[in-house]
């Protein structure tokens, strides 16, 4: 028999002080919660009421055994009770990690727009461009880009935005070292590498041999690199989410978009799993997605190929 079964019977027993009231309760027989009381005794190898005729009272064993229970009972119930409004409203601390420049640019904001919507639920943010391990870290969501997609795993990715991979300059360094006209040009400028990604190599179309890019600044810190790229530093591959406004504005200006043309980079709210998944979760993956595909984060493939023009 189910021993947490007995020990509610046997609660009711004692608050009612009766088989046939504990048994209304628990939506059963009176013979079957006499089972449970049975079962109850037969584990705990003492007995915990006096039966009579008239009366069920419990013994001095019993009487102790009920108090303790109750409170354990209680808090198992209020328990049970949080998890169930967890499931059903947003609340508690939500963990999120994103990347650090699509975080300062966008998700910041998006993230204190939550908050006043969700006041129950604590945001506690992390700004970083490593990958961390949800689970083994303890984070509940983390924002993540990749061109080559992400790597299958137990986790669910939902995209909610794409930017693209741009090849850029600031004005004031192609005023200095010139505006490369061809691919095989590049190899003339000064590359910077984000820490730890492979030297970028770029084929004139379908030509070789291939042009590989180098430079003498590396950074592990893609806001890092856009502002060495803003000081005119050298040229980068940076993503829209992160230099998406200093196209707009002029600040950057986006390089040989035909022979080299701007990669596709989803961005994805990636989270453990989609069964009993918390209200705080859902509601925040919701809210990012509904926010993003509403919002012009940077500027279209279109607009990168007016800007390269002008």
């Amino acid at each position: 028999m189910d021993t947490l079964v007995s020990m509610k019977v046997f609660r009711h027993v004692v608050e009612v002080g009766s088989f046939v009231g504990a048994a209304e309760r628990m939506e059963m027989s009176a013979a079957m919660a006499s089972k449970h009381v049975m079962h109850l005794e037969q584990q705990l190898g003492a007995r915990l009421l006096n039966r009579t005729t008239r009366r069920v009272a419990p013994t001095e064993a019993g009487r102790e055994y009920y108090e303790r229970l109750s409170q354990v009972l209680t808090e198992l119930e209020e328990a049970e009770q949080a998890v169930g409004a967890a499931s059903v409203v947003p609340q508690g601390r939500l963990r999120v990690s994103s990347l650090s420049a699509f975080g300062l640019s966008h998700v910041m904001a998006a993230v204190a727009d939550y908050a006043a919507q969700y006041p129950q639920v604590v945001v506690d943010m992390t700004l970083s461009d490593r990958v961390v391990e949800l689970i083994d870290e303890g984070f509940d969501v983390a924002i993540r880009a990749s061109p080559s997609g992400l790597k299958s795993s137990s986790l669910i990715a939902r995209q909610i935005a794409t930017a693209h991979l741009v090849l850029c300059a600031s004005p004031a360094y192609l005023r200095r070292h010139g505006t490369p006209k061809s691919v095989a040009d590049l190899a003339n400028h000064n590359y910077l590498q984000y820490a730890g990604v492979s030297a970028l190599e770029i084929a004139p179309g379908d030509a070789s041999p291939r042009v590989r890019l180098s430079g003498n600044l590396i950074v592990n810190h893609l806001e890092a690199q856009r502002v060495i790229v803003l000081q005119g530093a050298g040229i980068a591959m940076l993503g829209t989410e992160v230099i998406g406004d200093d196209l707009a504005a002029g600040r950057l200006v986006p390089l040989l978009v035909d022979e080299v043309p701007p990669r596709e980079l989803p961005i994805h709210v990636v989270y453990a799993s989609r069964r009993h998944l918390s209200a705080k979760v859902r509601s925040f993956v919701d809210f990012l997605a509904e926010r993003f595909s509403n919002e012009s984060l940077w500027p279209s493939l279109e607009q990168i190929r007016a800007l390269a023009g002008r």
